[in-house]
C-alpha cells in the first residue's frame, strides 16, 4: 500500500513539474523550438513517442535505468520438476538364494561403505555352496599334493612322465572347480562363518534409503532387502514442450528452487522421443547434493536456460515493456528525456524477456516504474490531439 502512495505521489509531483515548466513564461512554440535545439535535431518537430524528462523529474518519479543485456542467458523456462535419485547411483542389494533372515546389520538413513555386511542369510542351499567350496578346495589340496609327489618321482626315474601328465591335468581341473564354485558363492553373497550361512554385501558406497526386510523373515531368492543410494548427486526430472524443447541442449544450465534452497546444474539428458501420454519432451538434469539438501521424490522449480542460436539477443527486464496504442515498446533515454521504441519479444524467463527486433543491445531503457513514461505519453499525445 505504501508503495502505491509513492507512485502516485510520484506522479503528482511529476504532472506539477511539468506544468510549472509548461507556465515558464514561454509560448508552446518557443518550448518546442528550445527542445529541438537542446536535443533531437528534427527540424523543429517533436519526434513521436517522445517524453520529455529532465534527470531530476526522473529521478523525483522513481524511475531506473538499466542496460539492454547482450546474451542467450537470460532466456529461461520455468518448468516444475521432481528430485530423482541418479540411476547409476542407486542399487538394490537383494537375496540371491531364499532363505531366513538372521542378522539385519543397517537401518534406514545409515551411511554404508562398499562391502559392508548388511545382512545374513541362512538356508539349505547356502550349505550347499558353501559346502561345495570346501570340497573343491580339498580336491585342490589333494591334487596338488599328488602333482607335487608325480614331479618328485619323475625326477627320480620311478614315474613315468603319462603319470605326471595325469597329476598336472588332475590339479588345473580341481583349481577350475574350486575357482567355480567360489564365483557361485560369491553370486549369492560370500560365507558368514555357519556353513549354511550367506553374507549379503553393500555393492556400493552411499546411504540406506530403503530397507523393505524384517528380521527373521524368510525370503525368497531375489528379494529386495535393502535400497543403498549414493546421494551426492542427484537427478531432476522435468518435461519440455517440443517447440521449447529445440532451445535446450546438454550442458544448459538448470536453477533449482524450492522453500529455502536453490541450486545450479546442468542438463544432461533431452528426450528425442515425446512422452506418448502427455506429448511433452522428457528431460534430465544432474544436481550437486553434497550438502543433502535435497530429497528424492521432492517437487521443486527448475528455470532453464534456453540456448541462444547466434550468440547476440537481447533481454530487458519485464518491468520495462509497456503497451503504447497497441504497440509493445520499451522507453529508450534520450539526451532530452525518453522515446518509445516498438520491439518485437521472444522467450520471457524470470524477470527478463528477450527482445528478437527493436534494439540494438547498448540502449538504455526504463525498468521500474516506466508506466509513468506511458501515462506522460498518453497525457501528451491528448494535449496534441492525437
Amino acid at each position: 500500500m505504501r508503495s502505491v502512495r509513492a507512485t502516485r505521489a510520484a506522479l503528482s509531483a511529476l504532472a506539477l513539474t511539468l506544468s510549472l515548466a509548461a507556465c515558464g513564461g514561454e509560448s508552446e512554440t518557443d518550448n518546442t523550438e528550445a527542445v529541438a535545439e537542446e536535443g533531437d535535431d528534427h527540424d523543429g518537430e517533436e519526434e513521436e513517442g517522445a517524453v520529455e524528462m529532465t534527470a531530476e523529474q526522473i529521478q523525483a518519479a522513481g524511475i531506473t535505468l538499466v542496460a539492454a543485456r547482450v546474451g542467450g542467458s537470460a532466456a529461461a523456462i520455468d518448468v516444475p520438476a521432481t528430485i530423482a535419485g541418479d540411476p547409476q547411483a542407486i542399487q538394490i542389494v537383494s537375496a540371491a538364494i531364499g532363505g531366513r533372515l538372521v542378522s539385519l546389520n543397517r537401518n534406514l538413513g545409515q551411511d554404508v561403505s562398499r562391502g559392508d555386511v548388511l545382512a545374513v542369510v541362512e538356508s539349505r542351499e547356502a550349505a550347499e555352496l558353501t559346502g561345495t567350496v570346501e570340497a573343491a578346495r580339498a580336491r585342490l589340496r589333494l591334487a596338488n599334493s599328488n602333482l607335487a609327489r608325480e614331479q618328485r618321482l619323475f625326477a627320480e626315474r620311478v614315474s613315468p612322465e603319462q603319470d605326471l601328465i595325469a597329476a598336472r591335468t588332475a590339479a588345473t581341473e580341481a583349481r577350475i572347480a574350486l575357482r567355480q564354485a567360489e564365483q557361485a558363492l560369491g553370486a549369492a553373497g560370500t560365507s558368514a562363518g555357519a556353513l549354511n550361512r550367506i553374507a549379503i554385501r553393500s555393492p556400493i558406497a552411499g546411504q540406506i534409503i530403503a530397507r523393505p526386510a524384517m528380521l527373521g523373515q524368510t525370503v525368497a531368492a531375489d528379494a529386495e532387502l535393502f535400497r543403498v543410494a549414493n546421494l551426492g548427486q542427484v537427478s531432476v526430472e522435468f518435461s519440455l514442450d517440443p517447440a521449447t524443447a529445440g532451445q535446450v541442449r546438454p550442458g544448459a544450465v538448470v536453477e533449482i528452487s524450492a522453500p529455502g534452497r536453490i541450486g545450479t546444474g546442468r542438463v544432461t539428458f533431452v528426450s528425442p522421443a515425446l512422452d506418448l501420454e502427455r506429448r511433452l519432451v522428457p528431460a534430465i538434469a544432474t544436481l550437486d547434493n553434497g550438502g543433502r539438501e535435497w530429497r528424492i521424490g521432492e517437487t521443486v522449480e527448475a528455470s532453464v536456460k534456453l540456448a541462444d542460436g547466434d550468440g547476440t539477443s537481447i533481454s530487458v527486464p519485464q518491468t520495462a515493456i509497456q503497451t503504447v496504442d497497441g504497440r509493445t515498446v520499451v522507453f529508450v533515454r534520450t539526451p532530452s528525456g525518453f522515446r518509445a521504441v516498438p520491439v518485437t519479444l521472444g522467450e520471457r524467463g524470470g524477470d527478463r524477456v528477450v527482445v528478437r527486433a527493436g534494439l540494438e543491445g547498448n540502449e538504455r531503457i526504463a525498468a521500474a516504474n516506466s508506466f509513468i513514461l506511458k501515462a506522460e505519453l498518453g497525457k501528451g499525445e491528448a494535449e496534441h490531439g492525437h
